[in-house]
């Protein structure tokens, strides 16, 4: 039996040797398999099943953030690179300035000197109708005066130097203003329409958001623009053209087809304005503008509570129906209100009602204007 069986290995190890030369070699494939697709998606699939750890992806290729060699780094806000805005094609350039976005329907401009940066408030007109008023008023304190005129093919763009917010938005911030800080800022209103008046300009349009700040400190007013002023040929100063906010006309502007004081009718809105500054709310109110003509007609309002008697005294002289019963601009400044306002212990109440008080001025620009015009008609 042991002979059998060693014969038996004999004759077993020709094909056993094979199997011992490479029991740990893998197969080698061949160099055309070794480049197959097929293959590696196989080793591919391999991996997964063995859960083995995946290849990390390759990584997204970033800009370089080192600045551009011969190029310094650009340390200027946007928003003042008025150079930079001058390569958009939307904005429009005006001799040394960037005119950018409208106001009062394509009026008035923001604009931007290009050289100083410095900022610019730009009136359009026609070419002698902007003009007219500012070569019959001498300078004045109180009236803004103008830094540049540029004449286009069509219109007369006039610079003015941009103030620091108007006396609507500062009202409407406040609510209201205490008797000496409104008889400060009313006085400086006063002298720059008797101003005006003294030398044939009538205003016509005048109104809260035509004194602006002339300091940061918001202490000083100037009545920012002529542009809708009427200039007279003589002493007389009657008007027919029904022209101004609704809020502020006069009952007389109201008379169909009838003349009135052109200077008269400045001194209402005048007393509008001071109503306004001391109650944080205009005098005559109405949804429809058939009721707040109305009242205007009527000429009767009631009187802000917490007023010194002498406040009250000047807004009766001023809000008369009858306009030959009206101070004058300069008789305004005479009153004795300007002079002491207020009493010690005086204190105003706060009115709440938001349909009361003075619109809002945080709106887009000139969307109450739009609706006071709407309303005038």
């Amino acid at each position: 039996m042991a002979g059998q069986r060693g014969r038996a290995a004999q004759r077993a190890a020709p094909s056993g040797a094979g199997l011992r030369a490479a029991p740990l070699a893998a197969p080698q494939a061949s160099p055309a398999l070794q480049k197959s697709p097929l293959a590696t998606r196989r080793r591919a699939k391999g991996q997964e099943l063995e859960d083995s750890p995946k290849p990390a992806p390759p990584k997204p290729k970033r800009p370089r953030l080192c600045p551009v060699p011969g190029l310094s780094p650009c340390r200027q806000p946007l928003a003042r690179a008025p150079h930079a805005a001058d390569r958009d094609a939307r904005l429009l350039r005006l001799g040394p300035y960037v005119l950018l976005e409208p106001r009062d329907g394509g009026r008035s401009y923001r604009a931007v000197h290009r050289s100083t940066e410095a900022e610019y408030s730009c009136k359009v007109g026609a070419c002698q109708e902007a003009l007219a008023p500012y070569g019959r008023l001498p300078p004045h304190p109180n009236v803004a005066r103008v830094a540049e005129v540029i004449q286009g093919n069509h219109s007369t763009y006039v610079f003015f130097r941009a103030g620091y917010g108007d006396v609507h938005g500062h009202v409407r911030q406040r609510k209201r203003l205490p008797e000496p800080e409104a008889a400060r800022l009313f006085g400086q209103m006063a002298e720059a329409v008797a101003h005006c008046h003294e030398h044939g300009l009538v205003l016509r349009d005048l109104k809260l958001r035509k004194f602006v700040f002339a300091d940061r400190e918001r202490t000083r007013l100037v009545l920012e623009t002529l542009e809708d002023a009427r200039v007279l040929s003589g002493p007389d100063d009657s008007l027919r053209d029904k022209r101004g906010c609704p809020a502020y006309v006069g009952p007389e502007i109201l008379s169909s087809g009838a003349a009135y004081s052109g200077k008269a009718a400045d001194v209402w809105s005048l007393g509008v304005a001071l109503y306004a500054v001391l109650a944080g709310r205009y005098p005559f109110q109405g949804a429809e503008p058939t009721l707040l003509f109305s009242k205007i007609c009527h000429g009767v309002f009631s009187m802000p509570e917490g007023l010194s008697p002498r406040a009250r005294c000047l807004l009766r002289c001023l809000l008369r129906r009858d306009p030959a019963e009206r101070l004058t601009a300069r008789g305004v400044l005479l009153h004795p209100w300007l002079s002491a306002p207020g009493e010690p212990g005086t204190r105003l109440a706060h009115h709440r009602r938001l349909d009361q008080v003075v619109p809002d001025a945080g709106g887009p620009q000139g969307e109450e204007e739009d609706r006071e015009e709407e309303l005038y008609g």
